[in-house]
């Protein structure tokens, strides 16, 4: 089986490999998830696209763990997909736990109204909430009211993913529960760019291979930014980390969620 560290390729979709190391499963295609940080000390004495240092390497091999030794975090997930189209996930995330839940908002320039969902996920499994018109198909199917639908996340059985399976994968893939070798991060593409705010906090970015960057805190070396384009698509998706911590997320509970392989017709019916 490929590596599944910070370096290495990932396996094809259909595939679920252990959560030691973090995957991506993207529109059926194999991403590589690479990350870095930087030491502010030495920005006076860099330019940008200098080679990270070994220092540098030190804290690239520790980037994930920190995530989910700190637990979890605040984020906002951004993907312009098409033409006067995003969707945005806003939300928490137990690394520890492997859970997410948020706001999943498709904005519109076209004069389409916003489409809302709320969402909860984990590597197995979406839920959907908010959704216009279950409640009406599962009473004219003779069921039980259910403020959520189910279903398995694409991948976990076969299949393509959808921009909202890709982008709560990889908000989870940002966390790793070891970390890895330093001296794979001297060997690549891993490039200092300088320094920016996030959110009001100085960062230092990094430029990556397949065009890829990362900005990550200069006062705690946490990872701020994530940004990453998704093979053979024209968009890239940004992933924006705050307030790092613990975080216990509660699963919508069983008695008001309906399973969308036991309904297909209800899931394809309403758009799950």
């Amino acid at each position: 089986m490929a590596s599944r560290g910070l370096t290495g390729t990932l396996p094809t979709l259909a595939v679920m490999p252990s959560r030691r190391r973090p995957f991506l499963l993207a529109l059926g295609l194999v991403l590589a998830l690479l990350v870095g940080c930087s030491d502010s000390s030495d920005a006076a004495d860099r330019n940008p696209g200098d080679k990270v240092t070994r220092s540098e390497a030190n804290v690239l091999a520790e980037l994930l763990h920190k995530n989910f030794e700190a637990g979890g975090a605040d984020f906002v997930e951004s993907a312009p997909y098409g033409d006067g189209a995003v969707l945005t996930l806003t939300g928490e995330v137990d690394f520890i736990r492997s859970i997410g839940r948020a706001q999943a908002v498709t904005k519109y320039e076209d004069g389409r109204p916003d489409e809302t969902r709320t969402i909860f996920f984990t590597p197995d499994n979406l839920w959907f909430g908010d959704v216009p018109g279950l409640s009406q198909a599962l009473a004219a199917a003779g069921l039980p009211d259910a403020a959520y639908m189910e279903r398995a996340m694409a991948g976990s059985a076969g299949g393509t993913a959808s921009l909202v399976d890709v982008l709560a994968q990889l908000v989870l893939n940002l966390s790793a529960r070891a970390g890895d070798d330093p001296r794979a991060f001297l060997t690549g593409d891993y490039t200092w760019q300088g320094q920016r705010s996030i959110d009001g906090q100085l960062a230092s970015l990094y430029s990556l291979s397949g065009g890829k960057t990362v900005a990550v805190s200069t006062k705690d070396q946490l990872l701020l930014q994530y940004v990453t384009p998704l093979p053979d698509q024209d968009f890239e998706v940004t992933i924006t980390l705050s307030d790092h911590g613990e975080r216990q997320i509660d699963l919508p509970p069983a008695d008001q969620t309906v399973n969308a392989a036991d309904h297909p017709e209800i899931a394809a019916q309403v758009g799950v």
